[in-house]
């Protein structure tokens, strides 16, 4: 097992910052809190000293434009959602160990310590630039608050920051017909002066300390190289909105700290706070500046760029604290099949998860799918299945029933093991074994691998019991049966231990069926794994720890889903689409050259399943075969497909389609509801280019 964290004896770990602007929905669980949460949980009690520290993020453009939608002023806002999320982080068993906000006057303190000391460092740059300023609301306008047509696909309603539809990052200024989101005016350009920090004074220390690291993420480390051989360039670290911490300084009234450089900081702030309610308000140094301290950052991949890259350099600049030991980030969740969509309200929201269902059943299915390499997609179904056939009928199946045994047929008393066969020392060795994996996935970060373990060692442990047959033994070799249910007891009291970072409500049930409540409390990962049950020990009635999900429940989860994703009517946005297309700016013929345009060969199709309009059609680019997925079931017949020539767009970003990969695009001609394939008058061998 790796020891390779426990030498650190004291570990800060903090998750993204949310946005205060809304409810907490299953992506952001599975992207920054569960993971860390499962993490600390378990150095908890493998006894290192470890700080779990979060807190709302109430600044930035979000706020206020959820503050203008619901017409209510944005400390409304973040009041309203601060005490929503906290509640569920808690009922959901995230277990911070501070959960602060960074409204608060602490908060404002410390953000603009770091901006002042920075700023009489000599190392924050003015300039002076323009911006949107819109007349009629008499105010410059924040990217989000910019919204036209994305200059890159065309689309409707880009906002000045990033286009939705496409992911391409923006400049207000390229927007196409931008105008006000608030008030729907055209606005002007007008100058403004902002501090900014030159982050390529900072390149080569980046460097220096990314690189060279060991067992970060490749997304991380990739991210950053990308960036470093593009060169950095300076960041502004304020910006003309009415909400957020001012700057500190004589003349810049209307100014305020730009959210990315105040919200990282509030990990600081947070454990000042955390310190202060401990009674040691000088306590946070030891986590923050204490070089034997080890930081670790949970987030999702969005925030790559803002905890390696800028908030490193603030802590450069500032001086004398910790950089992370590891960015953890993880990739995005979807859902059925789709992208989150907050502002179409397609997502699960958890708080209404927690009205419905146990939070154990949750973390387990999340941690499960975590997202560590690669997106993952949530599907209410296999929920339902990782629920029902996993949890209840492997996990809670084993311990109710050898607890139920224990119960019924030796008085509520751990057996007395007799003559242990080499099958009982081999599962005993085994499950040990399998808990050190479990314990060194964990410490490496991966926590699906760990939570699979956890099940492996519920599914060896069944298969132990079923091959004891203590049902037959209890008739005819009561001292063999009793020896079985001693070691199964023992398992209990391992996958207890297993389950505590991931399944933390049910370990709690657990321990009290067993009645050793006191031991967890007490002792650490390693004493509690190499202290065994003593024969004897009179357990509590067990219970059911898992309800099986009936099949309607899921269902209406799923119809709600689909609902909203009906809402928006397809002829309308066909039509808008159509529109836009014709209003698409020229190109240039390098821009041509770079399309992909050649003739391939459909090998083979098939319906994808559970769908009535999608097929998978096995196609023949002239150098490998791939997998298509188009909605064609409506128009052709798969006869009419198979063999046919059609015009491959070969170099398209793969694509992840109700549960599918594909890998391309065919072209085809649309008008009226009727549609055709392109393809060409003679043969043509597959792979021959479109010029």
């Amino acid at each position: 097992m790796s020891d390779k964290i426990r030498k650190h004896k004291k570990i800060i770990v903090t998750s993204a910052l949310p946005y205060a602007n809304g409810p907490i929905h299953l992506g952001h669980i599975a992207g920054a809190y569960l993971p860390a949460d499962i993490f600390v949980r378990y150095h908890r009690l493998m006894g290192n000293d470890i700080v779990y520290i979060c807190g709302s993020d109430e600044h930035g453009v979000p706020i206020t434009l959820r503050a203008e939608v619901e017409g209510i002023t944005p400390q409304e806002v973040v009041d309203k959602y601060h005490e929503m999320n906290k509640k569920s982080f808690y009922r959901f068993g995230i277990s911070f160990d501070n959960f602060s906000r960074t409204s608060l006057p602490i908060h404002y303190e410390t953000s603009q310590d770091f901006f002042l000391d920075i700023y009489k460092k000599g190392i924050l740059k003015t300039k002076t630039e323009t911006h949107f300023f819109c007349s009629n609301c008499n105010r410059f306008l924040a990217d989000r608050f910019v919204e036209g047509k994305c200059p890159n696909c065309g689309s409707v309603g880009a906002r000045g920051d990033q286009c939705e539809n496409c992911g391409t990052w923006l400049d207000p200024a390229k927007l196409i017909e931008p105008h006000c989101k608030i008030c729907g005016s055209v606005p002007v350009a007008k100058e403004t002066m902002h501090w900014y920090i030159p982050l390529s004074n900072f390149q080569k220390q980046l460097e220096d300390w990314i690189l060279p690291k060991k067992g970060w993420k490749d997304n991380v480390v990739n991210f950053c190289k990308g960036w470093f051989e593009q060169g950095l360039e300076d960041r502004a670290v304020t910006r003309d909105l009415y909400w957020g911490i001012p700057v500190p300084l004589e003349g810049s009234e209307g100014k305020v700290l730009y959210v990315w450089f105040d919200a990282p900081i509030g990990y600081i702030s947070s454990t000042k706070e955390w310190a202060q309610n401990q009674g040691n308000p000088e306590l946070w140094k030891e986590y923050w500046c204490n070089p034997e301290t080890k930081l670790y950052h949970f987030i999702g991949k969005d925030n790559i760029v803002f905890h390696a890259i800028f908030f490193p350099v603030i802590l450069m600049a500032y001086g004398g604290y910790n950089l992370p030991e590891n960015v953890i980030a993880n990739e995005f969740l979807t859902l059925e099949s789709r992208k989150i969509s907050t502002s179409q309200d397609y997502a699960v929201w958890l708080n209404d998860y927690l009205n419905m269902f146990p939070p154990d059943s949750l973390r387990y299915c999340l941690a499960s799918i975590s997202p560590e390499t690669k997106d993952a997609d949530f599907s209410w179904h296999d929920f339902q299945s990782r629920n029902n056939n996993e949890l209840a009928d492997i996990l809670g199946n084993f311990i109710n029933r050898t607890l139920v045994f224990i119960d019924k047929y030796f008085e509520a008393k751990i057996p007395e093991p007799h003559n242990l066969s080499q099958q009982d020392i081999e599962i005993i060795r085994e499950v040990e074994n399998q808990l050190d994996v479990l314990a060194n996935n964990i410490e490496t970060f991966q926590i699906k691998a760990g939570v699979n373990t956890l099940m492996d060692i519920a599914r060896k442990a069944n298969k132990y019991f079923n091959d004891s047959e203590p049902w037959v033994t209890l008739k005819h070799d009561r001292v063999k049966c009793a020896s079985t249910l001693y070691i199964c007891s023992q398992i209990i009291k391992t996958l207890a231990l297993g389950m505590s970072p991931y399944l933390p409500f049910t370990m709690e049930k657990v321990i009290h069926f067993l009645d050793i409540k006191e031991e967890f409390e007490t002792k650490n990962w390693e004493e509690i794994k190499n202290t065994p049950l003593l024969p004897g020990k009179t357990i509590n009635k067990p219970d059911i720890l898992f309800y099986k999900i009936e099949d309607e429940v899921i269902q209406n989860e799923v119809d709600k889903l689909e609902s909203i994703v009906n809402k928006t009517d397809d002829s309308d946005k066909r039509a808008q689409s159509l529109k836009e297309v014709n209003k698409l700016e020229e190109i240039t013929i390098e821009d041509f050259r770079k399309l992909d345009l050649r003739i391939a060969e459909v090998k083979s199709i098939s319906r994808v399943p559970k769908t009535d309009k999608l097929y998978r059609l096995e196609v023949d680019d002239g150098d490998d075969i791939r997998s298509i997925i188009t909605g064609l079931a409506d128009y052709y017949e798969p006869e009419e497909l198979n063999g046919k020539s059609i015009v491959l767009l070969a170099n398209l970003k793969p694509a992840k389609i109700r549960g599918e990969f594909s890998n391309g695009m065919l072209l085809a001609a649309e008008k009226d509801g009727k549609l055709a394939l392109l393809t060409t008058d003679n043969f043509m061998e597959p792979g021959s280019k479109i010029t």
